[in-house]
Parts: C-alpha cells; structure tokens; sequence
C-alpha cells in the first residue's frame, strides 16, 4: 500500500468506513489513515458518551481525515427498539440476553487466552431496558452525500443481519467487503446465527467468506475434562470477513469497474488479505494497463521485490508477474 500511495494511485479514490458498534474502536490506528485525506468513518454507538468522548478525541488530535460518531442505534429498520443494556456494557443489545444458554458455560478461550464471565458479574445480566430510537443505514446515508459506503464492520452483539438488511440499498450500490463479529451459539433470545449471515451475504448478495478470526470455544460450567482434539463449542468469531469476488466475471459485473476493483484491492490490503490484493491488482493492471492511471506493473515489482520469497528464489520464480510483463516500463 505504501507503494501505491506513493505513486499517487491512492489520489483518485475515496473510502467510505461504515462500524456500526464503534465505542471501542480505533480504526485509524489499523492502517486506514493511509487513505487521508481522502477517508471518511462513520461511526455509529447507541452510547452517547462514548461517541462524544471519540468525537472529541477527533477533534484534539485535528485527525487529517473525516471522521465522525453518530449516537444512534443501527437496526433494519427506522423506529423505536428496546435496548437491553448489561452490567457489563459491552454486552448490550436489541435481543434479549438468553440466560438458560449463558448459564451452561463458565468460561470463553479465544486464541490469546482465557476470559471468565459469569452471569452473576454481569457480562449478560440486564442492568435495565431502554427504549431508543433506531435507524436503518439506508434511510442514513439515503440523506446525505456521498450514499457510497465501501466497507461496513460491526460488532452489535447479535444484530448484524438486522443492520444488514437495513442496508440493502448500500448493498446494492457497491458495498465490498463485511467485517463482523459473529457468534455461532445463541447468547441472546432468537439472535440470527453465522449461519444466516454468511447466507444472507453469499446467497443474496454476492460475497464469499474469506476467514474467520480469534474464534472462541466455550467452555461447560462444572466440567473439568476438555477433549485434547475438540477444544470446546464453537462459541464466536471476533471477526469475519467477507468480500466481494470481482475476479468472478458472472458475479458483481455492476462493480468490476476500474475504480471499484482499486478499492477492493486496498481494503483487502488493510484487513492483511495481501494475496488477494495482489491478485485484483494485477487483473487490473492486465485489463486496464493501457491507461497509466490503472498500470500498477511497477508498484507489482517493487512490493514483491521486498519479500523473502523474492529475496531466496529471484522475481522470475513469480509466475503471476508474466500476466503483467507488457505494462512495465
């Protein structure tokens, strides 16, 4: 990415950052403030304190990008919902806690370790209802400029389709990658699953899965034993991943314009899916490399020349780099 900031590739594409449950996100320290100035983030948290303490926090630091927290509730819809808050604030959400689910398990190992929670410190215990107001990201962005949204991220403790299903507009305009937390057990009354996720998303509209990350097993209260191969229930996904496959011809031909493919190839970059950044990168460069702006055959070379594999077995052992040959220099 650097390479292609650089060589001013990056100047004539803008990303639009979608996190709905932003409270405790700093996404500017995980590599998007490349893109400044032209980024923007849309942050959107039920918690209004949190928001104006990040809001500020922009403010203090004069960050060189947009960036900007909405104190609202993301839902499928615009209206009012009961928001069932927990002792633990971050286990809050518009599902109500399913407690008989939560009760059998004592303990979550996620890949760096192991957290306790219990229902009686209030991880899930509800603190108390409240009813807020929500709104769905179609009727948001249908009022404001750009309506473009590049890549939407969540972590809304059950409620990702419903803010999914909420954006089927932005889908529909160009939406190219998800970011989520995902749970594969209930912890909360009739939540849709990862399951109904990954369908809505590949089924519908179009994206295929391409990881799941710091994926958590539980662990049964009052058992002591723990399989040495079967390390506990699937118990959540801090993060999912799916993008759009533009290299697929008969899939997303709305998207496969120029400008499109750069972004995905950057966003992918970001999230660390370098291989297929590379991969958009030089079908772009292969289809559109006539045109400078879109012959990325130099910054190809020169990133790879970087690598170890490219150190020990020379660029020519690169076989994807003969696709690209004509366009350099």
């Amino acid at each position: 990415m650097e390479n292609l900031k650089k060589s001013g590739h990056l100047d004539r594409i803008h990303i639009n950052v979608c996190f709905v449950g932003s409270r405790d996100e700093n996404l500017a320290g995980k590599g998007w403030e490349i893109f400044a100035p032209n980024l923007t983030i849309y942050g959107f948290d039920a918690d209004r304190s949190a928001c104006d303490a990040l809001n500020a926090n922009l403010a203090a630091k004069n960050v060189s990008w947009t960036e900007k927290h909405i104190p609202m509730a993301v839902w499928d819809s615009s209206g009012k919902q009961k928001l069932y808050v927990s002792r633990n604030a971050c286990g809050s959400s518009l599902y109500p806690p399913k407690l008989s689910m939560v009760e059998r398990f004592s303990s979550y190992q996620e890949e760096s370790g192991i957290w306790e929670f219990s229902t009686t410190e209030g991880s899930f215990t509800t603190y108390s209802i409240e009813d807020i107001e929500t709104i769905s990201l179609d009727d948001f962005f249908g009022k404001i400029d750009p309506q473009e949204i590049d890549i939407i991220m969540m972590d809304v403790q059950g409620g990702e389709l419903n803010v999914l299903e909420g954006a089927s507009n932005l889908m529909k305009s160009g939406i190219l990658a998800v970011v989520a937390e995902t749970m594969f057990i209930e912890l909360y009354e009739n939540q849709p699953l990862f399951g109904d996720i990954d369908v809505y998303l590949r089924r519908q509209n179009g994206f295929t899965l391409f990881d799941l990350s710091y994926i958590a097993r539980g662990k049964r209260r009052g058992i002591p034993i723990l399989s040495k191969e079967r390390r506990g229930q699937l118990f959540f996904a801090c993060e999912a991943f799916w993008f759009r496959d533009l290299m697929e011809h008969d899939k997303n031909r709305h998207l496969t314009t120029p400008d499109r493919i750069l972004k995905l190839a950057c966003i992918a970059d970001i999230l660390n899916f370098s291989d297929y950044a590379l991969e958009l990168l030089v079908e772009l460069t292969r289809r559109y490399g006539e045109d400078k702006n879109y012959n990325f055959a130099k910054s190809i070379v020169e990133s790879l020349a970087q690598t170890s594999f490219a150190t020990e077995h020379g660029l020519d052992s690169i076989h994807i780099l003969a696709k690209i040959k004509d366009y350099l220099d």
